[in-house]
């Protein structure tokens, strides 16, 4: 597994998958990012590791396009750049991260073994809490508040 650290892209696969859509036309690469994600986020019954490891890196790529994350790796991520992402990436991105961390992936598989693996999912879960920020307990019970109030309505 030439996989040397966490991050999204410090594996060959997505070291690779950055280096293709360097490769490919400006026009072709949110088609490949979209291909990637839709192919984790699918139904099948098991993810392999290269699909989940290409998975987290397209998903990196959403994420360092939004206001609130990261930029991806400048060393193993693409160099060129990325047309602006349509924000329907995103959701589709979330699909895909839940699918590599579920019991159906290869790749959280073979990271439960690992010693840093907790790491792992932590950095995971950070991509995707910038993709779909969690509601804050606190605002939640505040808009079921509000939102009872107003459900009942005054009569005029």
């Amino acid at each position: 597994m030439g996989t040397w650290d966490i991050g999204p892209f410090d594996n060959d696969t997505a070291a690779d998958f950055g280096g293709d859509l360097d490769e490919a036309a400006l026009e072709e690469r949110e088609a490949m990012i979209r291909g990637v994600l839709k192919r984790a986020a699918g139904p099948a019954d098991f993810l392999g590791v290269s699909d989940g490891e290409r998975a987290v890196a397209a998903a990196a790529l959403a994420v360092a396009q939004h206001p609130a994350g990261d930029p991806a790796c400048p060393s193993y991520g693409p160099s060129e750049p990325l047309p602006e992402l349509p924000a329907d990436l995103r959701m589709l991105a979330v699909d895909a991260l839940d699918q590599v961390v579920s019991d159906r992936s290869e790749l959280a598989e073979l990271w439960a073994d690992a010693a840093n693996w907790s790491k792992w999912r932590q950095d995971i879960t950070r991509l995707r809490d910038v993709l779909d920020p969690p509601i804050p307990p606190q605002e939640e019970a505040l808009f079921e508040i509000s939102s009872v109030t107003h459900s009942h309505g005054h009569r005029t």
